[in-house]
């Protein structure tokens, strides 16, 4: 009888030990996790991260630590935000918050509010607290009364055709959410190399990730004639030489350039009309040797998203040829491989290639030099 009521009692106190160490090794996480955040913001307001080929610090974390994009973006924000929240960063550090309570509570806290707040979210989930972050944030957001009236978008062409212009007169809530997607696809997008050249490389990418969202709700259309890109073009530019290739004509009279003809032909659903050098149609109707649907799944469950070094994303990716088919290559699944519209454009319009050998993709400069993203090593 004594005998089970010593193993009881020695079993009881086993388990308050390993409990003392799984608390104490919580506030060990709270305390180094307190120190990352710290140090992730002295990176982001000195501009340590730049130069590494990333659009923000956000991305550099990412690519850094192997975290999502939404983690990363999460993560420096909450280090800008602690910085004015000493009662929130003692919390983290002595194990009273975990670190998913903490970085969501860093969304609304105000060094007025959050004493009060530390209390409340010990008490609830860290889904709950991250609901009401959303509530404040689209209650901060819904504060100025917007103007519905007079919105209006108008575009033209100019250069001949060469170049397109876009203006929009929208409520200051409206433009919010256009604000919002384009910087959110300018962070999540890739980095393209050729960015450095161009003095201003933010407005680049706000570009780029409008005409990504624009190209990713063509090809979700399942109207298969409202998604085709109809273009109208010399055979010149399905030719060896994108250099020496005429442009063809495209929608609403724009000029489109050869290299970027040869790369919608190369995935897109695109319709050309095919003449020779006088402008007499030699036949019509000619589509791009694309995958069958079957294949463009097998792809996508294989790459899992675009595989340029350092991205992964899977919006607005497509199937690229690796050995383009119009040199040979074959629609087969070892010689496809999924890239984004970004850098699908690097191979295209800025000499790029990629090649896939044992199943490893490997990406190379227009000068033939292996390219790797993003920092080295911790």
């Amino acid at each position: 009888m004594f005998d089970g009521v010593a193993t009881v009692l020695e079993r009881a106190e086993d388990v308050a030990e390993l409990v003392a160490r799984a608390d104490a090794a919580h506030r060990a996480v709270g305390r180094a996790q307190l120190e990352l955040l710290r140090a992730i913001g002295h990176l982001d307001w000195s501009g340590a991260w730049e130069g590494a080929e990333v659009s923000s610090c956000a991305h550099w974390v990412q690519l850094r630590y192997g975290i999502s994009a939404w983690k990363a973006q999460r993560w420096v924000s909450a280090a800008r935000a602690l910085q004015i929240l000493p009662v929130v960063s003692e919390a983290l550090e002595t194990g009273e918050l975990g670190v998913d309570k903490a970085v969501e509570l860093t969304r609304f806290a105000t060094p007025g509010t959050e004493a009060g707040l530390v209390g409340w979210a010990q008490v609830v989930s860290a889904g709950a607290i991250r609901h009401r972050g959303d509530v404040e944030i689209r209650r901060e957001r819904g504060e100025a009364a917007p103007q519905e009236r007079d919105r209006s978008v108008s575009w033209w062409y100019e250069d001949e055709g060469r170049r397109f212009g876009l203006q929009a007169s929208l409520p200051a809530a409206d433009g919010a959410v256009v604000v919002q997607a384009l910087e959110r696809g300018a962070v999540q997008g890739p980095v393209l190399p050729t960015e450095a050249d161009h003095p201003e490389p933010q407005q680049v990418r706000w570009a780029d990730a409008l005409v990504a969202i624009c190209s990713g709700t063509v090809a979700a259309d399942p109207d298969a004639d409202r998604a085709t890109v109809v273009l109208h073009a010399p055979l010149a530019c399905l030719g060896e030489d994108p250099e020496e290739a005429p442009a063809a004509d495209g929608p609403g009279g724009a000029v489109v350039p050869a290299a970027t003809v040869q790369r919608l032909v190369c995935s897109g659903r695109v319709r050309v009309a095919v003449e020779d050098l006088s402008g007499d149609a030699l036949y019509l109707g000619r589509t791009s040797r694309t995958p069958t649907a079957h294949q463009v799944r097998l792809v996508r469950r294989r790459d899992r998203g675009c595989v340029f070094p350092g991205c992964g994303t899977n919006r607005y990716t497509q199937v690229h040829h690796v050995r383009w088919w119009r040199h040979g290559g074959r629609t087969d699944l070892d010689n496809l491989a999924l890239v984004c519209s970004l850098h699908h454009r690097l191979v295209h319009e800025h000499g790029w290639r990629l090649t896939r050998e044992a199943g490893r993709v490997r990406w190379f400069t227009p000068d033939g030099v292996r390219y790797r993203a993003g920092p080295g090593p911790p």
